[in-house]
Parts: structure tokens; C-alpha cells; sequence
């Protein structure tokens, strides 16, 4: 069963997400920006998810993690949770 690392950033709103996408785009710490504005209890590991398998996060998550190239920010990705900007660490 495939597994995979990510980190990622969980806002009320798609503005939100893009908003933070800028500043990351401009060099902005993933971890700072995840700690200040996550709405994710993973916030505060600065986004952490730690490593988990194909399935256990939504459907829209998942394959963002399991089908985009890693190690770069990908969203805002719209789920019942909100508006996610996820980066990819691993795949196993």
C-alpha cells in the first residue's frame, strides 16, 4: 500500500488560501505561515501530517499527494474541511 509524507496549510476560504500562496511563492517558511494561520491541529507542527497511506485523507487530498510532483505547493484544493495548500515531502 503506497504511503506519503505532507504538509499543509487548512483556511475557511479559497481568498485565504490564495493569499498565503503569494507569500509563499515569495520565499515566505511553509511551518511559520501553517503555525499562524492553519485551522488544522497540524498547524502547530507547522502542517505536519506525518507519513499516512493512500486513502485515509479525502478523496481531493489524496490525490494531490499520491498524483501531483512532490516538494512543491499545490492548491487551494477545495474539501468539506475547507480550502488546503498541501506540499508533497515523500512518497514510499
Amino acid at each position: 500500500m503506497p504511503t506519503a509524507a505532507a504538509i499543509h496549510i487548512l483556511v475557511k476560504t479559497e481568498r485565504e488560501a490564495k493569499d498565503l500562496l503569494v507569500q509563499l511563492n515569495k520565499g515566505k517558511n511553509f511551518a511559520t505561515l501553517a503555525k499562524k494561520h492553519s485551522l488544522c491541529p497540524s498547524g502547530k507542527r507547522g502542517g505536519e501530517l506525518g507519513e499516512f497511506r493512500r486513502g485515509q485523507m479525502v478523496k481531493a487530498f489524496d490525490d494531490v499527494v499520491f498524483k501531483k510532483p512532490l516538494l512543491q505547493v499545490h492548491g487551494p484544493v477545495k474539501t468539506r474541511f475547507g480550502y488546503h495548500l498541501i506540499k508533497t515531502l515523500y512518497r514510499n
